[in-house]
């Protein structure tokens, strides 16, 4: 079974994921993680084409670690620099067939509650279960500055960039599934959300 939570940065969707993972003893998968793995290598290489670093490069979870062709790179991804990049290299669609062809094949197999922006329109269409996170912008942003140690003004006049982008590219724009169920955290603690899609998601399994 897979669960594919998806929504915009700061809506809460890797804690959630991580923590539903462990709740239900599932793999997680953080597709945001890889494209930001791309976007890393872009900054290291700015001349190489973006859709054939993605090509090229190792990506690979142990537990909530990422590695990048052997290395731990699971702080250095975080970055607000490393985010907007990722952002920028998601909007190739290059970029976006050679992560999604990797993303399918970890998902083939096995459970998986898997996070990013695409899983439950493009990469996982035919999940059992798809939640869309939301959560108002200064709320999101609060949180993220949080986490970063950024300042909140600049974070949220980033996020609304990265949301733009986003939103309107050509491929795979950020939207909640026509089936998925919404729901805003606003507000609203990880285990609550946790708890919330937890319920859905075993309730999906006595259905099936």
């Amino acid at each position: 079974m897979v669960i594919a939570i998806d929504g915009p940065a700061g809506a809460g969707k890797s804690t959630v994921a991580r923590e539903l993972a462990r709740e239900l003893g599932r793999s997680y998968l953080d597709s945001g993680a890889m494209y930001r793995c791309v976007g890393l290598l872009s900054l290291a290489s700015p001349d190489a084409e973006p859709a054939a670093l993605a090509r090229a490069a190792e990506i690979r979870f142990t537990g909530e670690r990422v590695l990048l062709d052997g290395s731990d790179v699971s702080e250095e991804i975080r970055s607000d620099q490393v985010s907007g990049a990722a952002s920028r290299v998601a909007a190739d669609p290059g970029v976006r067939e050679a992560l999604v062809a990797k993303q399918r094949a970890l998902l083939a197999s096995g459970d998986w509650v898997a996070e990013g922006r695409d899983i439950g329109t493009v990469v996982a269409p035919e999940a059992e279960l798809k939640v869309f996170l939301t959560a108002r912008a200064d709320e999101r942003a609060r949180r993220r500055a949080a986490q970063v140690g950024a300042d909140e003004a600049a974070v949220r006049a980033e996020q609304a960039r990265r949301d733009a982008r986003d939103s309107t590219r050509a491929h795979s724009p950020l939207a909640p599934a026509p089936d998925a169920i919404v729901i805003d955290t606003t507000g609203l603690s990880a285990e609550t959300v946790v708890a919330k899609i937890a319920q859905l998601a075993r309730a999906a399994l006595a259905g099936s």
